[in-house]
């Protein structure tokens, strides 16, 4: 089992830990709901060392990333992130993923923790086709990064005490390489996983433990906690974040996930699987991932069956969960065509029982 930088710190301060993608994380320390209302109400920092970063750095790295990722990597400007998937080459995801522009002939990639090795394999193997130097031009840098996302509404202003850079000015999904809390050379972004606002800072292994104590006193007024796994799934999840493993994987397209977004067919850009996505598109999906709230009493999992009134299945469940800001059960899940229209009532098979659902617009919580 892999530990982070920060492993021991979980441990000293009494969190739960458990397995997740091979590493022993923290999935709560005083209870999931404190630590969810805090990041939506104030911050909370999480350990997310266990991602996967890999560096491109070639002339070739534009053209390399046009063809493995979904997005358009050319609308990209320097310290600009771009959210992205990379196609399979089957219709499916291999997995989602987020893109960091330095210059044209640098960028960082940010990978799922459980995906590491696949994604890693994958890229070596489309990169043959660009003649890219693996460990030279392609580089796996996951094992020499920490990875801290603090995030809610007070971050940026806490974190503005710890670097001279101007960081709680800074636009959304955007990044800067500065000095914080007198290191430096750390990764300073704008992004998240919680809907929350707030930042994620990379930073070498040795620094880590230097700068959660940094981050930890910086936010102390503000109330900061550290949270774990189990809120930042239950935050995810009330945005209708997708998360790998769950509402997309290698059988689901970028299409039919509600990523159209992400999947940009402008000229020039020949990414993998394009052909299939845009009949995918003109042919429209036989299912989609539609979020739901539950109208009856229950819970959803990951893999209780969606069915109509007459109890025949039309979809299953990819998350849900009881929502801690909204107070009642909510969930995603692909349904077929026909039944994924906002306002339509579903079931939610529970226990034998046909439980009432009602499929909604997202996100689930509004702020």
């Amino acid at each position: 089992m892999k530990t982070t930088a920060f492993t021991q710190i979980h441990i000293d301060l009494g969190a739960k830990m458990v397995p997740f993608a091979g590493y022993l994380m923290p999935v709560q320390y005083e209870g999931l709901l404190i630590e969810h209302e805090t990041v939506r109400n104030a911050l909370g920092v999480f350990d997310v060392s266990h991602m996967g970063e890999f560096w491109v750095e070639s002339p070739k790295a534009l053209a390399f990333l046009q063809r493995i990722t979904s997005n358009d990597v050319s609308a990209l400007f320097d310290g600009k992130v771009q959210y992205s998937c990379f196609p399979n080459g089957k219709g499916g995801i291999v997995d989602d993923l987020l893109v960091y522009r330095y210059n044209e002939n640098k960028y960082l990639l940010v990978v799922n923790a459980a995906n590491i090795d696949k994604d890693w394999n994958w890229c070596v193997e489309q990169a043959k086709a660009f003649d890219l130097k693996i460990g030279e031009e392609l580089i796996n840098a996951s094992e020499e990064l920490s990875q801290l996302a603090v995030q809610g509404p007070k971050a940026l202003q806490a974190m503005q005490k710890l670097t001279s850079a101007n960081v709680v000015d800074m636009e959304f999904y955007t990044f800067q390489e500065i000095e914080f809390a007198g290191i430096k050379n750390v990764i300073f972004a704008t992004t998240g996983y919680t809907g929350a606002g707030g930042c994620e800072v990379y930073m070498k292994n040795k620094d880590a433990k230097l700068l959660w104590n940094k981050i930890m006193e910086a936010g102390e007024e503000f109330g900061i906690k550290p949270a774990g796994l189990g809120s930042r799934d239950t935050l995810r999840l009330e945005m209708g974040y997708c998360l790998y493993g769950h509402d997309i994987n290698d059988t689901t397209s970028p299409i039919e996930a509600g990523l159209g977004w992400i999947t940009k067919f402008v000229d020039g850009k020949n990414f993998i699987d394009r052909d299939k996505m845009e009949k995918i598109k003109a042919d429209k999906p036989s299912r989609y991932l539609k979020a739901f709230e539950m109208i009856d009493r229950g819970i959803p999992r990951q893999h209780y069956e969606i069915c109509d009134a007459d109890g025949n299945v039309i979809g299953e469940v990819t998350s849900g969960t009881q929502s801690p800001s909204l107070k009642k059960a909510i969930g995603m899940g692909y349904v077929n065509a026909g039944h994924h229209k906002l306002g339509t009532e579903i079931y939610i098979r529970v226990r034998k029982k046909l439980l009432k659902a009602v499929i909604v617009k997202l996100p689930f919580y509004k702020g």
